[in-house]
């Protein structure tokens, strides 16, 4: 019994080491707080970016069609669907489980923030989304999701 334990401190010590020196340790799919939604994040060249791949609504209860961009400032985009949008953009990989000066798209407000995301442990990145300083923002806790 001294030998499982053992072995499996082990292991979980090796995936918390792992995960900090893992640019791509933010790679995958989250749900995010609200739980309305999962955002897979990926890597483009050096830089990550996050796009909707589930609404837990998906369709406007009013039209039965699926939500669009409606609360966008940018008529041109207010036609666009919200599932498979891009809603993270240009983070880079700062060290120590930070990935900053990235931007997050909110589409129920229509409004865009400056973001930075941590990740706490393997299965929760808490996504920082603020206005001029990281200070004056709120965080959301996104879980990751199991394939």
């Amino acid at each position: 019994m001294k030998k499982v334990k053992l072995l499996l401190l082990t292991m979980f010590v090796s995936l918390q080491i792992l995960a900090q020196s893992n640019p791509d340790a933010c790679l995958g799919t989250w749900l995010t707080g609200s739980k309305k939604g999962h955002v897979q994040i990926y890597k483009q060249g050096d830089k990550y970016f996050g796009k909707i791949v589930w609404l837990k609504e998906p369709n406007d209860p009013a039209t039965g069609k699926p939500k669009a961009d409606i609360k966008n400032p940018d008529s041109q985009k207010k036609s666009r669907p919200i599932l498979g949008m891009i809603n993270l953009s240009n983070f880079k990989y700062e060290g120590d489980n930070l990935w900053e000066d990235g931007k997050i798209y909110d589409p129920e407000n229509g409004k865009e923030y400056s973001c930075k995301m941590r990740l706490i442990n393997p299965n929760q990145l808490d996504v920082r989304g603020y206005i001029g300083v990281a200070l004056i923002g709120r965080t959301d806790s996104w879980t990751r999701v199991k394939n």
